[in-house]
């Protein structure tokens, strides 16, 4: 009985052991994903750039094996990856465009960019807010959407929802593709 109630309590420890040593394994070959930050730079035609790309880390080297395409398709620069699921020239493009509008929330999985209220220096007595929409993973023509709200101040204190031009959420979604346009150049020229 004594020997019965040994090899038990060795059995127990054994799994125990076993389990903690797969665990510790597992936990090992995890993404290495570092934000990415923007950082000021001096030149005048790009106001901040990207502290670093994706960092991918892999026990079998640079390449390494993507069981679960977690790494995103390598040979297509540009469409996502891990780190974004939406298109990351129109991610930027869309930062770098209402880069002067205070930010309430970002989204990268998601696409989704939505912005505080601003108010114009020169009209006090009107606000905007944007909300931005990338919607896939292609630098296409139809691949971000803006919704663009205003409020005007009644005079007393409150905020009363007013009409925003027709042209306004287009020409912003022009402004931000050509952007993105740029972006990729000077990616492929590079």
């Amino acid at each position: 009985m004594f020997f019965q109630f040994g090899l038990i309590r060795s059995l127990k420890n054994l799994s125990v052991a076993a389990i903690s040593a797969g665990a510790l394994f597992l936990a090992g070959c995890g993404l290495d994903v570092q934000p990415d930050y923007l950082v000021p730079t001096v030149d005048s035609n790009e106001p901040y750039v990207y502290e670093s790309e994706l960092k991918e880390a892999s026990i079998f080297g640079d390449g390494g094996i993507d069981l679960f395409n977690l790494g995103g398709n390598r040979n297509n620069e540009g469409q996502g990856g891990a780190g974004l699921g939406v298109n990351s020239y129109l991610w930027r493009a869309t930062l770098d465009t209402i880069a002067f509008m205070p930010l309430s929330s970002a989204d990268p999985f998601g696409g989704v960019i939505i912005t505080d209220w601003y108010t114009p220096p020169e009209t006090p007595g009107e606000r905007f807010k944007m909300s931005v929409y990338i919607l896939g993973r292609e630098l296409r023509a139809d691949g971000v959407k803006v919704a663009v709200f205003r409020q005007r101040n009644s005079g007393n204190g409150a905020w009363i929802d007013s009409a925003i031009s027709n042209g306004t959420a287009t020409n912003l979604e022009n402004q931000i593709l050509t952007r993105a346009r740029q972006l990729r150049i000077a990616s492929v020229q590079k």
